[in-house]
């Protein structure tokens, strides 16, 4: 699931990313473009049976994204923006920050 929230001016979008408690068994990484696809820059944290991470993003941006479940395999967002293909074979999701 994802939430967005812009700050009073509207120059950031807090942007909640949570999947189910159930889809890890020991850790979840959000890797995107935000990121530069490092696996070790945002950690999620297991709260209320949810993980879930809390980025800063900039408005009018669109971003790539997957998460990394248990450092073995890659699953895309439910409620993603879109999705698109990647060099991979897969798909990647797609987070949209409007304006």
């Amino acid at each position: 699931m994802l939430t967005k929230v812009f700050t009073p001016k509207r120059t950031v979008c807090k942007v909640t990313f949570s999947i189910p408690g159930e889809w890890a068994e020991k850790d979840v990484q959000l890797v995107g473009d935000f990121n530069d696809w490092d696996e070790d820059a945002n950690s999620m944290e297991l709260k209320d049976g949810r993980w879930e991470t809390t980025l800063r993003l900039k408005p009018e941006t669109t971003y790539r994204f997957k998460y990394l479940i248990d450092q073995e395999r890659w699953e895309n967002d439910d409620n993603a923006d879109t999705y698109v293909d990647n060099i991979f074979g897969t798909e990647d999701s797609v987070l949209e920050v409007g304006k």
